[in-house]
């Protein structure tokens, strides 16, 4: 079977509104994200990832009605995150209308939360989204929000959740993200040695040059970004139409 890549705008979403930073930090609001949803499932993304930003920090689920709201209005597979910390609350998003979830802080504090959901739900619906920061010695993994730094080693904890039955990775460089520099392909380089799930690469998109260095020198499967599609910098459409001429790509 041909595996094709995969566009994938992301929606950050706090008090309701789809909002972008900077590493993390200098958030601004960039749309209402049920219009920002249609908008992209009409654009021809192949995939949308929605993640509750606060909801770690705040202790509290993910807001399931903007969840349903969203799933109303795309027929693409759909990936929520942001909050889930058991079965429970994850099956709630499940019946909302998300085809996948993913997890980030709740995974790091109670690792087993992964196989429970990959045993209840199948490896295919658990994403396991990861925040990194390069230090001198390699990259460490950061929780809630990017703001603790767990000083566990990026590449070793990827191989862990893989393990634990994470069928999918959302690696985010958090020195890229929003910057527009280009992804963080000597991490990925290196993860796509150690682990066979799919992995989604995040943080740092601003050209589709960059889309097609990703897909062109790694073996990454997905590109996921979010100013550079909810301000009009680079359309879906053309992005994709660049990108068929170099890599198989789903037009």
């Amino acid at each position: 079977m041909p595996v094709y890549k995969r566009i994938i705008p992301c929606l950050d979403v706090q008090n309701g509104r789809t909002v972008k930073g900077i590493n993390f930090e200098s958030i601004r609001d960039a749309g209402d994200p049920v219009q920002l949803a249609r908008f992209y499932a009409d654009q021809g993304a192949d995939e949308l990832v929605f993640l509750d930003i606060s909801a770690t920090n705040e202790e509290r689920s993910t807001f399931i009605p903007i969840v349903e709201a969203v799933a109303a209005q795309v027929n693409i597979p759909f990936t929520v995150g942001g909050g889930i910390s058991s079965v429970e609350s994850a099956r709630a998003l499940l019946r909302s209308g998300a085809d996948k979830i993913s997890v980030n802080s709740s995974a790091v504090k109670r690792p087993e939360l992964i196989t429970e959901l990959a045993e209840e739900f199948g490896k295919q619906c658990v994403v396991v989204a990861i925040d990194i920061r390069k230090v001198e010695e390699g990259w460490t993994v950061h929780t809630h929000g990017g703001k603790n730094d767990t000083g566990m080693n990026g590449l070793e904890w990827i191989q862990q959740v893989v393990s634990l039955g994470a069928g999918e990775l959302l690696i985010t460089s958090m020195d890229g993200d929003g910057t527009k520099n280009g992804f963080a392909l000597d991490f990925y380089k290196k993860a796509q040695q150690l682990v066979s799930v799919p992995i989604i690469a995040s943080g740092g998109a601003g050209t589709i040059a960059h889309f097609e260095e990703l897909f062109t020198q790694t073996n990454i499967t997905g590109g996921l970004a979010a100013s550079i599609f909810h301000f009009g910098e680079i359309p879906i459409p053309e992005l994709k139409k660049e990108l068929s001429k170099t890599t198989r790509i789903r037009n």
